[in-house]
């Protein structure tokens, strides 16, 4: 009998160490997202790159959230989130969700709208992805949150995106 490739036994390969691993990952370009969400545990939000689609049957992105973060429990506990796109011009706002700046202060700066599940959309993102989060699969540091998306908003033209690459923003623009 054939074995599986995950049956088959591999060779053992060195991990890379955690500095190389990071600056390796700094080459992998990713657009840039506020994570939001409100409810019974508070309102928080933070800044992710490390968020992507998963299907489109049915619309549902993927999550990463640290454990450590101070966003953490209010987003579990609230059980829904909203992806918010950034666009070009919103690197502050990325900074502003992304660094020390305390939970009640990230929302002073934007224009700030509730959808339908009650999560903060971004007015200006390019666009916005309502969820409820169906799963949490911890690995290593973080949860992955499985996210099925119940409402979208998005900009009526394409607009520059923004994006991180080698440890900095950059604009994409649209063409």
């Amino acid at each position: 009998m054939q074995q599986s490739v995950l049956e088959q036994e591999s060779p053992r390969l060195a991990v890379p160490d955690r500095q190389h691993f990071r600056d390796a990952m700094a080459r992998l370009g990713a657009a840039v997202n506020l994570v939001t969400s409100d409810g019974e545990m508070g309102r928080a939000g933070f800044t992710a790159t490390a968020v992507c689609s998963v299907c489109d049957t049915p619309p549902t992105l993927l999550v990463c959230l640290n454990r450590s973060a101070s966003a953490h429990p209010m987003v579990i506990g609230n059980g829904k989130l909203c992806v918010n796109v950034l666009a070009g011009g919103q690197a502050a706002l990325a900074e502003r969700f992304g660094g020390k700046t305390p939970m009640s202060e990230r929302f002073l700066e934007g224009r700030w709208r509730s959808l339908d599940n009650g999560t903060p959309a971004l007015e200006g993102a390019l666009v916005s992805f309502a969820c409820r989060i169906s799963r949490v699969i911890a690995e290593g540091s973080h949860d992955v949150l499985i996210c099925p998306v119940e409402e979208i908003h998005s900009q009526a033209a394409p607009a520059a995106s923004l994006h991180y690459y080698q440890r900095r923003f950059h604009r994409l623009e649209a063409e």
